[in-house]
């Protein structure tokens, strides 16, 4: 009797486990879209292929994709409740319903976008530009730009975006930004600190060359 009730235990243990195995399987999650969500949530102001149309709102294409991942985030409220180290009324709104998976992917998308690059306009103000991003100001203690961006404007991932080709307007706004302590989230304070010593004429000499070169 014992090994009767044993051996239907042992028979309804293998069944369970064989209907287990045979279980379908749910398919995985599929990947982030990148293209819809550029399609309809950034093309607005940064254009489908992160080539903004707009000067105000700056290029994403060629941009590098570890630096984009970091300012997304910061756009948004982090794990811990405390607001975005970015504030901007559009962006953070944006940001906000985007995953971690979603942002390294859109990320991944614009830096492999072309560039189309703005250009300079006004030579005499590029000339005046060109002077401060390779030598700086001595006087002023301001250092050469392209000590972090690069001489060919190209930047370094995470830390200094490319500014080669982009639109004036929207660097002459962040230069602002970072003087009026509005951005705040540039490393050690350290674009916060060059601003506060740049004229006006200054961040527009330097924004009108960056946005004439090619990397």
């Amino acid at each position: 009797m014992i090994r009767a009730i044993a051996f239907a235990l042992m028979c309804s243990v293998s069944a369970l486990a064989i209907a287990q195995e045979s279980k379908p399987v749910a398919p995985p999650a599929a990947a982030t879209d990148a293209p819809a969500i550029a399609k309809n949530v950034c093309a607005a102001c940064h254009g489908v292929d992160g080539n903004s149309a707009i000067p105000a709102n700056p290029n994403l294409a060629g941009q590098h994709a570890s630096y984009l991942v970091k300012q997304l985030k910061n756009f948004k409220t982090s794990p811990d409740g405390k607001p975005p180290l970015r504030q901007n009324a559009v962006m953070n709104g944006m940001a906000a319903p985007l995953t971690d998976d979603d942002i390294k992917t859109l990320a991944a998308y614009f830096s492999k976008q072309t560039l189309t690059p703005a250009v300079a306009k006004d030579e005499k103000l590029a000339v005046e530009g060109r002077k401060l991003w390779r030598a700086g100001d001595a006087k002023k203690g301001i250092p050469a730009c392209a000590g972090c961006h690069g001489v060919a404007g190209a930047g370094l991932p995470a830390q200094y975006p490319a500014l080669a080709g982009q639109h004036p307007d929207y660097t002459i706004s962040q230069l602002q930004q970072f003087r009026d302590g509005v951005r705040a989230n540039d490393p050690e304070a350290m674009m916060r600190t060059i601003a506060a010593k740049m004229t006006d004429k200054q961040m527009s000499a330097v924004a009108e060359y960056a946005a004439g070169l090619r990397q």
